[in-house]
């Protein structure tokens, strides 16, 4: 899965809302104000409160930040968001395309003569904002209250629902030995936490806060000794003191900037993270700040023997959904009448019927026809569109279940497939599948086999301009780092970690295609061979069929045929007792042998 795109109109507010931000820079002598995508825990995703860049720019993606001058206003969009960006942003604003263009080679060209650049400390890492003082030797940078919450009157309150208790029995450990498990590691006298994920897996604990994440909304500082200061809003910790216990201190969140400032001796930070007020309030009161990894960010991406467990069961009970909602499809999208909000209803509606759905682990990515092109495509009533025989219908989506969170992504054929349909899926599928049976030694990361999802594109002329695997939780984030499958994925895949399978291929105004399962890294079987060094390799997750009608066997390998055929049989030993007898007939038919 990849963050949705929710195409709309462009902002008749956006206009008068820059102007009113630049009257405010102007009155306070700023040249420049950044805003950017983030709140103050960097997470991926950020309550309606803080989706600051989305109500001044009218840009909804979950990659990207503005900056404004007197005279230009520049959206930066990675690739991911070009026609996001064409679609949403007003004409007021100036996309660009980022990260090929730099932040600070484009203020030196807007503005050669410098100024003073405000931005909010609680939005910018300390990483970031050491950088700029780097680079932009002409502009003075000033921290400050943020401006866009001084122009924005109706802004939503914070998130207040409760925290939960995450049951021991899916955590697999206690916070408690987490706790003393990660500050025996620890060579400082504290770590200051800030993503919620990492506070949610330290302390068994989870949220409502962002939609579709599991997660609450805290900052900890964890100590030497296991003890956790957490610091949340009122009231949001009063149902799980017990669970808590006495070492894990609870304080109102206002009082986090405070209780950095009693620190002494060496603190470590995550400066990739780490909002940069923090590190000003720890240097401020002499603390020895040591810049390391979130001490939880590892230790997260290693499953657990419950963990994982909870992960098949969490898949299969998916797959049963899936393969019901995929049996409708194929009875319902011939008749003519479906639109991608019929679809997306339906694929909920399948997933509540397991009685077991905490939440949908994203919004559903729905894609027919052109708009399968469209990547991070989410329907709208604006945008929906019927789902029409001829084309191709790509459905991203996944489920939080309290054992497990899942994403799984399948191209459908409606009706009759044309040849450069099934030519393209095939492509993608042999890339999937090169992935799914590959071994690999140790130290090996995510860079080094991006290109075998891509090496079947590549040497028909394609690719696709997204990663090919991300990091997912444990009921936690759907995105989780620091694994991954890509060419900016330098983390050593290790045992444990669960990660996305997801090449794809888009043809703009025509087809999109994507194919995703969930894998686990295990430790690969042994062979025969006498020096055979030890293996990594990936047992998948995810048992639902793929589209036989799209898949071209005469570009595949025996060994790829082969490797199909077994994933479906076992697909269908899998699920066959758990469906009714229509959908189960179904499912015989498409695990057939190819």
């Amino acid at each position: 899965m990849f963050q949705t795109f929710e195409a709309q109109s462009i902002p008749e507010q956006g206009p008068p809302r820059l102007t009113a931000l630049r009257a405010v820079m102007a009155d306070r002598g700023f040249d420049a104000f950044l805003v950017p995508r983030a709140d103050a825990h960097q997470g991926e995703y950020v309550a309606p409160r803080d989706a600051r860049l989305e109500w001044l720019t009218g840009f909804s993606g979950s990659a990207g930040f503005c900056a404004i001058l007197p005279e230009v206003a520049g959206v930066f969009i990675d690739g991911r968001y070009r026609v996001q960006a064409r679609a949403q942003v007003a004409d007021v604003f100036t996309p660009v395309h980022w990260p090929e263009v730099k932040l600070s080679d484009w203020l030196k060209e807007q503005r050669p003569e410098g100024g003073v650049l405000a931005y909010d400390p609680w939005l910018h890492t300390l990483s970031e904002i050491a950088e700029l003082r780097k680079t932009l030797d002409a502009f003075t940078l000033t921290p400050t209250e943020n401006l866009v919450d001084e122009i924005w009157d109706d802004q939503p309150a914070p998130p207040d629902a409760p925290f939960t208790a995450h049951p021991p029995e899916h955590a697999g450990e206690s916070h408690a030995d987490k706790r003393a498990r990660l500050a025996a590691e620890m060579a400082e006298a504290a770590a200051v936490l800030t993503l919620p994920d990492s506070i949610a897996w330290l302390l068994n604990i989870r949220g409502t806060d962002i939609a579709r994440n599991p997660v609450p909304q805290a900052f900890a500082i964890l100590h030497g000794d296991g003890r956790v200061d957490l610091f949340a809003g009122a009231g949001k910790v009063d149902d799980i003191r017990d669970h808590l216990g006495p070492d894990v201190a609870v304080q109102d969140i206002g009082g986090f900037l405070g209780a950095l400032t009693a620190l002494k001796g060496a603190v470590l930070i995550d400066a990739r993270s780490c909002p940069d007020i923090v590190a000003t309030a720890l240097f401020d009161a002499g603390c020895e700040v040591v810049k390391d990894k979130d001490p939880c960010i590892l230790p997260k991406a290693l499953k657990n023997p419950a963990e994982i467990a909870g992960a098949k069961t969490a898949h299969e009970r998916d797959a049963v959904a899936m393969v019901r909602f995929l049996a409708w499809l194929d009875a319902e999208a011939p008749k003519g009448g479906l639109t991608e909000i019929d679809v997306v209803t339906a694929l909920e509606d399948f997933r509540r019927q397991t009685n077991a759905l905490r939440d949908i682990s994203f919004e559903a990515i729905c894609g027919a026809g052109p708009h399968g092109a469209i990547v991070h495509y989410r329907v709208s009533d604006e945008t929906n569109r019927p789902v029409k025989p001829g084309e191709l219908l790509l459905v991203d989506s996944g489920g939080q279940y309290v054992d497990g969170t899942t994403d799984i992504t399948r191209t459908m054929a409606i009706g009759v497939p044309t040849a450069e349909h099934r030519a393209c899926y095939t492509r993608v599928l042999q890339g999937m599948i090169a992935v799914s049976r590959i071994r690999f030694p140790n130290g090996v990361g995510g860079q080094h086999l991006d290109a075998l999802a891509r090496a079947p594109l590549w040497l028909a002329g394609q690719d696709y301009d997204h990663g090919t695997g991300h990091g997912v939780g444990s009921y936690l984030s759907v995105h989780e780092g620091p694994q991954g499958i890509s060419r900016r994925s330098d983390t050593a895949l290790q045992a444990g970690m669960i990660l996305s399978n997801e090449p794809g291929y888009y043809r703009e105004g025509a087809f999109g295609i994507r194919i995703e399962n969930l894998i686990v890294v295990v430790d690969a079987p042994a062979l025969s061979g006498a020096d055979e060094r030890a293996m990594l390799a990936f047992d998948t997750l995810t048992y639902v069929p793929f589209d036989r009608r799209l898949i071209d066997t005469d570009l595949l390998t025996q060994a790829e045929r082969d490797w199909i055929d077994g994933y479906h049989a076992d697909t269908l030993a899998l699920l066959a007792s758990r469906l009714d007898a229509k959908t189960r007939d179904w499912l015989t038919a498409t695990c057939a042998p190819l």
